[in-house]
């Protein structure tokens, strides 16, 4: 019974060890607790390009971390959120924006899932359509 309380407790400090290490670990100073909000909200408004399904702070990628540096130094110039964003929108696409706006080269993210989701209930209805009028 000892080992395994040794075993879990080895377990756990191994894991906060590995969170620890692979943390993020990029710092940003600023001369302002209002400017490290808005880097914080920034950060988590933007995509990471390499990993796309994360923000901008939860990422390791070093693209990620050049790109933290980039929104802190527009901060630190005096840049608003919109010409921050309007940046790296020109640089890197509305995929840098984890939520892209309502256009015309974005329909198709927006409402295509709808369209599809409608065109399989359709085709369901006629399978089951077939089916009930066989039987």
């Amino acid at each position: 019974m000892a080992s395994y309380s040794k075993m879990a407790a080895s377990c756990l400090a191994l894991s906060i060890f590995f969170n620890t290490v692979f943390a993020v670990s990029d710092t940003q100073s600023f001369k302002h607790p209002s400017e490290q909000k808005r880097f914080s909200a920034l950060t988590q408004q933007l995509r990471c390009l390499v990993c796309q399904n994360q923000n901008l702070a939860d990422s390791n990628a070093p693209l990620a971390k050049d790109l933290r540096e980039q929104v802190a130094n527009m901060i630190r110039q005096g840049n608003n959120n919109v010409a921050i964003k309007q940046q790296l929108v020109s640089q890197y696409g509305d995929f840098v924006l984890y939520k892209p706006p309502v256009q015309k080269n974005t329909w198709l993210l927006w409402f295509g899932p709808l369209v599809l989701l409608g065109l399989g209930l359709l085709i369901g209805a006629r399978v089951m359509r077939a089916y009930w009028g066989e039987h």
